[in-house]
């Protein structure tokens, strides 16, 4: 019989680079105000929800989803747990630049989950080869009820090991949510997966 899961995935709210047309990747942004605020009504949200019954939080170490998990455990009297198997995509050379210039300096196009960007970048093959232990872990680990914040990319990469496809399916599928999009997984006693909920963002407003 399988362990019951519920996992709950929360996408960064709004990061200074949503709003001065940099990349996000692995430089280290802060959230704006407005998503502090953001990240305030999620947390308040989801203990009226859930009235104590969140076990862990797991976070992944760069600064605008640190910041989220801070205010989101806070309110959750929740102590988060970072993990670099949930940081954003590593862009190589791009981090710390802006979109323009990706856009004008991008060495190859990525055409499937094996290419990369720029020869120091991280393919999405990449992103997969680190999740997927920690992904194994909080499966087979006795905690019921945990929550993830992570990044778009890293979480779309989740949602595809979620429901039990391969790597490959990400060549011609995509799962994302949206920035402060709150997602609700699923498995039951018999193993049996479900995305209830994808990137739902009314959790940033009361």
């Amino acid at each position: 019989m399988s362990k019951v899961k519920n996992i709950i995935t929360i996408q960064h709210p709004e990061s200074v680079h949503h709003t001065n047309g940099m990349i996000g990747s692995w430089t280290d942004w802060p959230l704006t105000e407005k998503g502090r605020r953001q990240a305030a009504n999620i947390g308040y949200r989801l203990k009226k929800e859930f009235e104590g019954r969140l076990g862990s939080l797991y976070c992944s170490p760069l600064l605008r989803t640190k910041e989220t998990a801070n205010i989101i455990g806070k309110e959750l009297s929740l102590d988060p747990q970072f993990s670099d198997a949930l940081k954003e995509r590593g862009l190589g050379k791009a981090v710390g630049k802006s979109v323009a210039w990706l856009k004008e300096n991008i060495e190859r196009e990525e055409l499937t989950v094996f290419d990369k960007c720029f020869d120091d970048a991280e393919s999405r093959s990449d992103v997969w080869q680190r999740l997927y232990p920690f992904y194994n872990e909080i499966l087979t680990n006795d905690d019921e009820n945990i929550i993830l914040i992570s990044h778009g990319d890293t979480l779309s990469v989740f949602n595809v090991m979620w429901l039990g496809l391969d790597l490959l399916a990400l060549n011609t599928i995509d799962l994302y949510g949206a920035s402060g999009g709150v997602s609700f997984l699923q498995q039951n006693s018999t193993g049996k997966r479900v995305i209830r909920k994808l990137g739902d963002t009314s959790y940033m407003s009361i």
